[in-house]
């Protein structure tokens, strides 16, 4: 798909579409595999007896939303929406503020000066974290630019490299899946 970016033919553009066709079809079938996936590891650890009521929760919510928004719709004021707002958004609320407590707690052994790469890491990680804050734009105005061209170049390399890393990492797992060389997924223990 990122070939019709490199050229301007109208084939180019007709076959992104049939692309984009396919891939929400791919997606929906990745929706259901996922969902019997969560549905089949929940029963599974429900017959086993471990942590009961957490699964009945997920079991619940996966069952649920469905029915929710398709006996009710999903517009505005409907329960789907409501519990999309009022139950689903503080509960990945709370998740990222739990993986913030972690995140701090790695930095602050990450960002110790002991050599010069930590040193460079840690004086890094001021200039952005100064650069940010909404306060005192008289003091703090000389870290806005350095942060931006931080963020811009070297930054952006870095971000850039793992985007492509991610993207072949998952090119090579479909292949081996599509090829049959990975076969755990169906439970194997190769």
């Amino acid at each position: 798909m990122f070939l019709q970016y490199f050229s301007p033919h109208p084939l180019a553009r007709a076959v992104n579409r049939g692309m984009l066709d396919y891939w929400q079809i791919l997606s929906a079938i990745a929706l259901v595999v996922g969902v019997v996936g969560v549905a089949r590891t929940n029963l599974m650890g429900l017959i086993a007896g471990k942590d009961r009521i957490n699964r009945l929760t997920v079991l619940a919510g996966v069952m649920a939303m469905p029915i929710l928004a398709w006996l009710w719709g999903t517009t505005a004021g409907s329960p789907f929406v409501w519990m999309f707002e009022y139950v689903q958004m503080p509960m990945q609320a709370t998740v990222f503020a739990l993986l913030a407590f972690f995140v701090a707690s790695a930095s602050f052994r990450g960002f110790r000066a002991r050599n010069a790469q930590a040193t460079v890491l840690l004086v890094s990680a001021t200039i952005i974290l100064m650069s940010r804050l909404s306060f005192g734009e008289g003091f703090l105005s000389q870290f806005q630019w350095i942060g931006d061209w931080m963020r811009d170049n070297p930054s952006m390399a870095a971000r850039r490299a793992i985007l492509i890393g991610i993207g072949l990492g998952s090119l090579t797992t479909s292949l081996r899946v599509l090829l049959g060389v990975e076969r755990t997924w169906l439970g194997g223990s190769k």
